[in-house]
C-alpha cells in the first residue's frame, strides 16, 4: 500500500515513520537551566551524522501546547548538552524522565538516579549510563515546530568495564545492553539479539556468484 505523504496529516505521517524506521538508539538527554539545575529527556529521533568532526544528532519536538521544550530552551542559553545511552537495566527510569513535568522539575532525582561532573562542559552526565558524551552545540536545523539539534562531541566517557582495549579504543559493545526504541508508544527493543554479518568485496560476491552458476 502505497502512503503519499503529501496528502497525510503530519501526525499520520508520524505515526508510519515512528512504525517502521526501527529500532532507534536512544539520545537521554542531561541539559542544565539558567539556576543550574538539570534537566534530563530521552528522544529516539537520533544517531551519529559525522565522524570528522564528530556529530550526533537528534531531533527535538514542542511540548503539546507548542512551547518549547525545556531541552531546547537549556541548550539554546548555555551552547551545551551530554547525551547518554540507555541500558536495559535503567529503561524504567528512562521512563520516568520522559514524563512532561513542569520546568523546573528535576527528571534525574524523580528516577532517583545520580549524576557525575561532565569533565569538558558545565553539564553533568547520568551516573548510571554506560556511555555519555559531552557535546558543545554545533547547529540548530528548523524543521517545521521541530528541531534538529546536532552537537559536537568533546568527550566520551565509557563505564571502565565495558571498555575492551583503551589503546586501541576497542568498546564491549554487548556489555553495554544498550536498548533501543520500537514502535507505538510504549514498545522498546533489547540489543542482546544479534546476528553477525561479514562485509564482502565485489570480488568476493563475484566468486559467490560463479559458485551458485556452477551448482
Amino acid at each position: 500500500m502505497l502512503f503519499d505523504f503529501a496528502t497525510l496529516p503530519p501526525g499520520e505521517g508520524y505515526k508510519l515513520m515512528v512504525s517502521t524506521i526501527v529500532p532507534r538508539p536512544i539520545a537521554w538527554v542531561v541539559t542544565l537551566d539558567a539556576e543550574g539545575r538539570p534537566n534530563a529527556a530521552p528522544f529516539s529521533f537520533f544517531n551519529a551524522f559525522s565522524g570528522n568532526p564528530p556529530i550526533i544528532g537528534f531531533g527535538c519536538g514542542p511540548r503539546p501546547e507548542g512551547s518549547p521544550k525545556d531541552t531546547l530552551a537549556n541548550i539554546r542559553r548555555l551552547g551545551e548538552f551530554t547525551v547518554c545511552l540507555v541500558p536495559d537495566a535503567l529503561a524504567q527510569q528512562m521512563n520516568i524522565t520522559a514524563a512532561d513535568f513542569e520546568t523546573g522539575i528535576n527528571e534525574l532525582e524523580e528516577a532517583g538516579l545520580a549524576t557525575r561532573p561532565g569533565a569538558m562542559v558545565k553539564t553533568p552526565r547520568i551516573a548510571e549510563s554506560p556511555v555519555a558524551m559531552e557535546c558543545v552545540l554545533h547547529q540548530i536545523v528548523p524543521l517545521g515546530p521541530h528541531n534538529l539539534i546536532l552537537g559536537r562531541i568533546l568527550a566520551m566517557e565509557v563505564r571502565d568495564d565495558c571498555v575492551l582495549d583503551p589503546e586501541k579504543h576497542y568498546i564491549d559493545t554487548p556489555k553495554l545492553e544498550l536498548i533501543g526504541r520500537m514502535h507505538g508508544r510504549g514498545w522498546y527493543a533489547r540489543t542482546t539479539d544479534r546476528m553477525e554479518i561479514p562485509r564482502i568485496t565485489p570480488e568476493q560476491w563475484e566468486e559467490q556468484k560463479r559458485k551458485r552458476a556452477a551448482e
